[in-house]
């Protein structure tokens, strides 16, 4: 009886969550390309300003990994993005023969407006100026999201 019950449960199909990655709205890979769009122009932002700013400290060679966000399944709104970046410091002591890295990772939170359809980051954020656009119903950018974070 309880090896049944464990069954049926196996065998049920999972709830569906109420959001879901930028990627799979409306459905499971539907949204890869327009997101990759907006990913690759605000990337070109960050690599072309990065060296005069977020660059320049001990992170020199810092770099842009995933953007994501997460979006209501059913009206298609942005609950939150997260945009993360790693770096690191390497250095070889005069005393030491084994190089030491430090190296870090960064979770930043784009300021996403409650209510902002996802139809609108997505117009809003895949242009040349990308970083340093408004985010939709916001006066901050992308970019000054970061340097509270980086």
């Amino acid at each position: 009886m309880i090896i049944a019950g464990m069954l049926l449960l196996a065998a049920a199909p999972l709830a569906a969550g109420s959001h879901v990655d930028a990627r799979d709205y409306p459905s499971a890979g539907a949204g890869e390309a327009a997101f990759a769009v907006m990913e690759r122009a605000l990337v070109r932002g960050f690599d072309y300003i990065c060296g005069d700013t977020f660059c320049e400290g001990d992170y020199g060679n810092l770099r842009a990994l995933q953007l994501r966000c997460a979006v209501s399944r059913d009206g298609g709104t942005v609950a939150a993005c997260l945009w993360s970046f790693a770096g690191s410091h390497a250095s070889v002591g005069s005393f030491d023969p084994k190089p030491s890295v430090d190296a870090r990772t960064w979770a930043c939170r784009l300021p996403v407006v409650p209510g902002t359809s996802l139809a609108a980051l997505l117009e809003r954020l895949r242009g040349p100026d990308a970083l340093d656009t408004p985010l939709p119903g916001t006066d901050v950018s992308s970019y000054q999201a970061l340097t509270d974070c980086l």
